[in-house]
């Protein structure tokens, strides 16, 4: 992390001294790469780019945050220089000298400062809760009403588009005990070449492996109302975002067909308003929670509780998050009542290199809260400079 973080002024630095004000707020890109080509409809990738924000108090204690996004402005507007250039001119400015525990009131500046800009936002946020919940040596669910479980269960996706390889890691997941649910990214390829490929995917794995299918909103309704029913056939649990965002009519009248398997509403849903659009339609049977989306951890919470009153199961979502902004989702979705789904935060393992001294905890199919203050982990600085872009 650079070592000039942008200041306060002398007349605010002044009143500071040691609470719990935020006195500097910092932020870098950094691009880690991948141990193999993660394909999606829209883009792919062999490097993840992440934005790491720290907040330093004026108790000297400091937080940490990301910010994730996939191939730049692809899968939303965000791009790792967006949410940097936005963090540095808007967000930081607006929230130096305010109190790092007034969650609620740091979202309210923010908003001020900036529209959506979620992920940048969420970055914040999430440094915020470890800043605050070291200075109190409590971790930060119990900022947010404290655990109720200390692991999750957490699938791996397939997306090197060929199903021989996917195959054969999937094997290799199941037999460390690493992984039992497997998400596989379609879209990329013709309809009929995917299906073909889902149908080998099926028939290997068989009753071993739960698959769910992730369509990126590749597909138009005509194309879903045709590939939902195989991928039913074939026992595929879930099908997450089959067509554009905007088409959330089209995705309660697939919802209705018969034969089409449960559906997951991801990038339709960006905060709670949007969320009880979707109920409201019957449009979707269960949501993808993500912090890069809903704007923090307080975001993640409200969406879920939209969703749980309009009967809509909660699905932990990731952006391929190293093990920083992977802990930050797992201090949220330890506290929510249900998360039926659990989680895909497999993305600290299809890094080559993690951004943390000591790397979450993945054993028995499941996904470990770390333990500890804040969001319970240590940044590696030497990783940090490694991956820092100049």
């Amino acid at each position: 992390m650079p070592d000039s973080l942008p200041q306060v002024s002398p007349d605010v630095a002044k009143g500071i001294g040691r609470d719990l004000s935020i006195y500097a707020i910092a932020s870098v890109i950094v691009d880690v790469p991948t141990v193999r080509k993660h394909k999606l409809s829209q883009t792919s990738v062999t490097a993840q780019s992440y934005v790491i924000v720290t907040v330093r108090l004026g108790n000297g204690v400091t937080g940490v945050g990301e910010a994730a996004t996939l191939g730049g402005p692809r899968w939303s507007e965000e791009s790792v220089e967006a949410i940097k250039a936005n963090i540095d001119a808007y967000l930081a400015p607006a929230l130096l000298g305010l109190r790092a525990d007034r969650f609620e009131a740091a979202g309210m500046a923010m908003d001020a400062a900036a529209k959506r800009n979620t992920a940048a936002k969420g970055a914040i946020e999430s440094a915020l809760f470890d800043a605050v919940g070291k200075t109190l040596g409590v971790p930060a669910s119990a900022l947010l009403g404290g655990a109720l479980r200390d692991s999750v269960p957490v699938l791996w996706t397939l997306a090197s588009g060929d199903p021989a390889q996917e195959i054969e890691e999937a094997e290799r997941k199941l037999e460390a005990r690493l992984h039992r649910t497997f998400k596989v990214k379609v879209g990329a390829l013709a309809p009929k070449d995917d299906m073909a490929r889902m149908g080998r995917l099926a028939a290997a794995l068989g009753d071993r492996a739960t698959l769910i299918v992730d369509a990126n909103q590749a597909w138009d309704e005509t194309v879903s109302a045709r590939c939902l029913p195989q991928l039913a056939e074939m026992g595929v649990a879930l099908v997450e975002q089959p067509v554009p965002a905007w088409n959330i009519p089209a995705m309660a009248r697939l919802r209705a067909r018969p034969g089409t398997p449960p559906l997951l509403a991801d990038e339709c849903v960006f905060d709670s308003h949007d969320m009880l659009a979707v109920a409201a339609a019957g449009a979707a049977d269960a949501v993808s929670l993500k912090i890069v989306k809903h704007g923090g951890l307080l975001g993640v919470r409200k969406v879920a509780a939209v969703a749980e009153a309009g009967g809509v199961a909660l699905y932990g979502g990731c952006l391929l998050e190293s093990s920083v902004g992977a802990a930050a989702h797992l201090q949220v979705f330890a506290t929510l009542r249900e998360l039926a789904w659990g989680c895909e935060h497999f993305g600290p393992q299809i890094l080559t290199t993690d951004l943390v001294t000591e790397p979450l905890r993945f054993a028995d199919f499941h996904l470990y809260l770390p333990a500890g203050a804040g969001l319970g982990i240590t940044l590696d600085e030497a990783a940090l400079r490694r991956f820092a872009r100049t």
